[in-house]
């Protein structure tokens, strides 16, 4: 007997699209959270880059639930890109004609941007592990997080890849909030406005949240 790992039918799809996308947006409100200790000073940013690999002790060892969150993020972003890819190859296929004259709909745009929006997206995240995880891109303690960001941050071609991929993310929340809630079935035409409202707010608030950061640095308020 044949046991089916991944999803086979469209809406088993767009249902692990919705639920991998929740992963990450819980993941980007408290990333960017914690970002923002920053502007309480070098020591207690820190500090809190430090609590990041304390918690969970004694239970956990040191590191060991970074860890844990870090391989559920990276599978969720991995079953994410998956279905995406799996439902625009479905989508491809089930094409059988072609019309003579091509229209375009709104829709037909959220849903070309939400893929080139999400490759741009995997790029900065891979370029922003480089940053500041691995240490490739600029000068590098990984004794003094705050001065790594603040290192970071001052080349201002950085900054604006940063502000660039930023926008980028918020279109895709925007889109990607609202279908998500559509795709688990909570969303209605009587609470479809508090969830476009939701969108909208989760769509400027964690892009500006997190750019708060590096222009703050280029401007010169965290030094």
């Amino acid at each position: 007997m044949q046991v089916a790992v991944l999803p086979t039918s469209s809406i088993a799809k767009k249902a692990l699209m919705a639920v991998t996308g929740a992963i990450w947006i819980g993941y980007l409100i408290l990333h960017m959270w914690g970002n923002l200790h920053i502007f309480k000073g070098a020591s207690e940013f820190n500090h809190y880059a430090e609590f990041l690999r304390e918690v969970g002790e004694p239970v956990f060892s040191y590191a060991q639930v970074l860890w844990l969150i870090r391989i559920v993020i990276v599978a969720a972003l991995a079953g994410h890109i998956w279905a995406a890819v799996a439902l625009y190859n479905q989508a491809r296929q089930a094409r059988t004609t072609h019309y003579a004259v091509k229209r375009v709909v709104q829709a037909n745009y959220a849903a070309r941007f939400m893929r080139i929006g999400g490759v741009v997206i995997f790029l900065f995240v891979i370029f922003h592990l480089a940053h500041y995880t691995w240490g490739w891109v600029t000068p590098f303690d990984r004794a003094d997080p705050y001065r790594n960001v603040v290192v970071g941050f001052s080349s201002p071609p950085i900054v604006l890849f940063y502000l660039l991929a930023l926008a980028s993310l918020g279109l895709h929340l925007f889109h990607g909030v609202w279908s998500m809630f559509q795709t688990l079935g909570v969303n209605s035409q009587r609470y479809d406005g508090f969830f476009r409202g939701m969108a909208v707010v989760v769509a400027l608030g964690v892009p500006a949240g997190f750019a708060t950061v590096p222009l703050a640095v280029l401007l010169g308020i965290l030094n």
